[in-house]
């Protein structure tokens, strides 16, 4: 499984965002300091509480990952507002089927989902984008460059 682009919770969250950016991904894990388990996801859609959370846009060049994490569920949690980021990462395993990996984006209203081992190590991601990819034949380079930041499935994948 190719390597997925990653955060340690220690690091600032504007960091994470400029490598999204960078990258043209659209979200980033956040990584347990000192190990490889997965503590949460950013996504550019979180961006927005930098600008519109006033406990959180104070700090926005030197708020962590892990306290940008704690923040925005916070502010949710007091906003009665329901996301991932406050339920918590959703992730597979690699055994997962591929009818069970569309039933939890869907259900769970996300477009990719991070796979982990059975000790929560992060070791990959796959997106809808991947699974759609996996449905339909889409000649090479029929989107230009625009889906260049998806990371592609293992040849070996059972999804």
């Amino acid at each position: 499984m190719p390597m997925v682009k990653r955060v340690h919770e220690d690091g600032l969250v504007f960091q994470a965002i400029k490598l999204m950016r960078k990258k043209g991904i659209g979200g980033i894990p956040v990584i347990e300091k000192g190990s490889s388990k997965a503590v949460g996801n950013i996504s550019l859609r979180d961006v927005q509480f930098l600008l519109t959370a006033p406990e959180i846009y104070h700090d926005y060049r030197s708020i962590t990952a892990k306290n940008f994490l704690t923040a925005v569920r916070s502010y949710l949690e007091k906003n009665h507002e329901n996301c991932p980021l406050v339920t918590g990462m959703i992730t597979c395993k690699r055994d997962h089927t591929m009818k069970e990996l569309i039933q939890l984006l869907d259900s769970e209203k996300i477009h990719w989902i991070y796979v982990v081992d059975n000790d929560g190590n992060l070791e990959g991601v796959i997106t809808l984008r991947d699974i759609i990819s996996k449905l339909v034949h889409e000649p090479r380079g029929y989107f230009g460059d625009f889906f260049d930041g998806v990371l592609p499935l293992p040849q070996n994948s059972r999804v």
